[in-house]
C-alpha cells in the first residue's frame, strides 16, 4: 500500500477557533483522517503540511514509526507547535488508515483495553455570568447531564494577582464546591496566568475546597520553578498542554514537579508520541489526562489512547462542542453518565462527513481570524 495524496480541510469554528482536518489517501482505497486545529495560527499549518506532502507521496502508510522520526527530524529547525502540529495530523490519519486496513480499532493496535470506559470531565459549559450565582447554575446543568468532573478559569487576568481578585475566584470556587457536592472532581484552570507569588496564595486559598487539580498555575517554560512551586502548596499540580514530545516532557517529569500531565494529541505529536509520553509519565508515577479543545477527531483519537494507557485520569470535553462534532461526523460522540467510549468499527470506528463540511461551513472555509485574542498581563 502506497500514500497517493494527503488533502487537507479547514472548517470554520465558533469563536475563534477553526478546525483543520487532513485527509490521506493510498492506492487501496483506504483513507485516513488526522486533525491539526491549532486555533487562530491554522494559517502556518498549511506551509508545512505542503512540505510534508512531498516526502508521503508513495510511503507506506503502516510504517507510522519511520514515517513520524523522518518528519521530525527532516530540517534543521524541528520541533514547535507548528510542526508538530502537522506531524500529528499525520499520524492520526496513518493509525486510521492501519485501523480500517486491520479491520480493528486503533486501541487494538496499541495494546488493547486498559479501561472499558473513559471518565470524561466537562469544560466549556455554559453559564449565565461570572459570579458565584452563574457557575452554581452552570455547574448544577453539567453535573445533572450525569458528570461527575469539571473544569473552569475562576482567576483570569493579570499575572499579578490583587487580594480583591483572589477572593472573587476563591468565590466561584466554592460556589462550584457547594453546587456540585463533595463527589464531584474540579479542576481550576490557571491559563499560566499567574506569577509564582500569586499562583502560591491562591492555592493557599483553595486547600479547602478538594479540588482535583490547579492546572497551569505558572508558565511552562522553567520547569525547576514549577517543581519548586509544586512542592511548596498543597494542592494537586497538571500542566502540558503546550509542551511537544517526550523531549519537552522530560525534565518536567525529572524533576517529579506534578501529578498530572495533560498532551494534547493534535500537538504534541499524535497517537505515537502520547503513548510514549504516557509511557514515560507511568515510570515517574504520573497519571495522564489528555488536554482537548480541539475538534471531533481529536477526541475520538484521544479517547482510543485513553482506552489502552493504564495511568489514564480523564478526558476533557467541551461540552459545548458536542453538538458541532456530531453535525460532522457519521456516528455521534456520547457521553453517558459522565463517561465515554469511541465509536464501534475499525480505525477510529466513525467517518467525517465531508458533504456536511461544504454545505455548512463552506462559508467559512479558509476565512482568516483578524486578531489574535491576547490576554492583558
Amino acid at each position: 500500500m502506497k500514500i497517493t495524496d494527503l488533502q487537507v480541510r479547514r472548517i470554520g469554528s465558533e469563536g475563534t477557533n477553526n478546525w483543520m482536518f487532513v485527509k490521506i489517501e493510498t492506492d487501496a482505497g483506504i483513507h485516513g483522517w488526522g486533525e491539526a486545529s491549532l486555533q487562530y495560527k491554522d494559517d502556518a499549518l498549511l506551509g508545512e503540511f505542503a512540505a510534508f506532502k512531498r516526502f508521503l507521496l508513495g510511503k507506506n502508510p503502516f510504517e507510522i514509526e519511520r514515517i513520524w522520526t523522518s518528519l521530525y527530524r527532516r530540517v534543521t529547525w524541528s520541533g514547535g507547535a507548528v510542526t508538530t502540529s502537522a506531524i500529528s495530523a499525520i499520524d492520526l490519519a496513518l493509525w486510521d488508515i492501519k485501523g480500517k486496513a486491520l479491520g480493528v480499532p486503533v486501541y487494538e493496535l496499541l495494546g488493547g483495553k486498559s479501561h472499558d470506559k473513559i471518565r470524561m470531565y466537562a469544560n466549556g459549559w455554559p453559564r449565565k455570568d461570572n459570579t458565584p450565582e452563574g457557575i452554581a447554575e452552570g455547574v448544577k446543568r453539567v453535573v445533572d447531564q450525569g458528570y461527575e468532573a469539571l473544569k473552569f478559569y475562576p482567576f483570569r487576568g493579570a499575572q499579578v494577582a490583587t487580594i480583591e481578585r483572589i477572593q472573587h475566584g476563591v468565590a466561584l470556587v466554592e460556589a462550584a464546591r457547594e453546587t456540585a457536592g463533595s463527589q464531584i472532581e474540579i479542576g481550576i484552570d490557571i491559563r499560566a496566568r499567574l506569577n509564582i507569588w500569586s499562583a502560591r496564595r491562591v492555592a493557599q486559598e483553595l486547600e479547602p475546597y478538594n479540588i482535583a487539580w490547579m492546572e497551569e498555575p505558572i508558565l511552562w517554560d522553567n520547569p525547576e520553578a514549577l517543581a519548586q512551586f509544586a512542592r511548596e502548596v498543597n494542592v494537586p499540580i497538571a500542566t502540558g498542554e503546550q509542551l511537544y514530545t517526550r523531549w519537552d516532557f522530560r525534565p518536567l517529569l525529572e524533576l517529579n514537579a506534578v501529578g498530572i500531565i495533560q498532551p494534547d494529541i493534535c500537538h504534541a505529536g499524535g497517537i505515537t508520541e502520547l503513548k510514549k509520553i504516557a509511557a514515560m509519565a507511568e515510570t515517574y508515577y504520573v497519571t495522564v489526562a489528555p488536554h482537548n479543545s480541539n475538534g471531533p477527531i481529536s477526541t475520538i483519537a484521544s479517547l482510543h489512547l485513553d482506552l489502552c494507557i493504564h495511568n489514564s485520569l480523564m478526558q476533557e470535553i467541551f461540552v459545548s462542542s458536542i453538538d458541532r462534532y456530531n453535525k460532522v461526523l457519521t456516528q455521534p460522540i456520547e457521553v453517558i453518565d459522565g463517561h465515554c467510549v469511541p465509536p464501534e468499527g475499525p480505525g477510529w470506528g466513525v467517518e467525517l462527513r465531508e458533504d456536511v463540511m461544504m454545505e455548512q461551513y463552506q462559508p467559512k472555509l479558509f476565512t482568516p481570524i483578524e486578531s489574535e485574542p491576547y490576554m492583558e498581563f
